[in-house]
């Protein structure tokens, strides 16, 4: 039971400092202000890594590496302290289970992605319906904007009403669909 407790407490952990850092990553991605309440929270959160960090790791193409780097280690954090808390890890090791355990690391982080993704997508549209004069409206709908944009140029508004959003959000849960069965295989092989 101590294990259990210790392994939900350390995911919930790893998970939200993983999610800090790709929110970072996604917001300098899509070009969005961090002079916002949300920015300012993920800055505030992720500034003590991703600060020395970015002195070892530089950005490129105006992308932050160590952001992105910073969220898969902490995934990797997770999943190793898991694997070491299994019987089965305490005495089996190897270079396979190391590559297992870094590949499983960067489907947990895709996985945070699509998650971060669809909860974007679903802020705009709620806000869109609801209320669009809202102060955060404009942050969700130019982060959602270039998730979207390829949906909307084949699928146009019909009768004023843009499905995009819905389509979009059915391609997310197919894609987790397809990193869930990834993440079940690794560990069924690591755990």
């Amino acid at each position: 039971m101590l294990t259990r407790i210790v392994l939900f407490l350390a995911e919930v952990v790893c998970d939200f400092a993983a999610a800090m850092f790709l929110a970072r990553f996604i917001l300098q991605w899509a070009r969005v202000s961090f002079r916002n309440p949300i920015g300012q929270f993920v800055i505030a959160v992720t500034d003590w890594a991703v600060l020395p960090a970015r002195k070892a790791v530089p950005g490129l193409f105006g992308l932050d590496l160590a952001s992105l780097l910073l969220a898969w280690l902490a995934q990797l954090a997770f999943l190793a302290l898991a694997y070491a808390m299994t019987p089965l890890g305490l005495v089996a090791g190897g270079a396979g289970n190391m590559i297992l355990l870094l590949a499983s690391a960067l489907v947990e982080v895709l996985r945070l992605v699509v998650h971060l993704a669809m909860l974007v997508v679903l802020v705009s549209a709620i806000l869109s319906w609801v209320n669009p004069y809202a102060p955060l409206a404009p942050f969700f709908d130019q982060l959602s904007r270039p998730l979207l944009a390829p949906f909307r140029r084949f699928l146009p508004p019909i009768g004023g009403i843009d499905l995009s959003p819905l389509v979009l959000l059915l391609a997310l849960q197919v894609l987790l669909m397809v990193l869930d069965g990834l993440r079940g295989m690794a560990f069924g092989v690591a755990l």
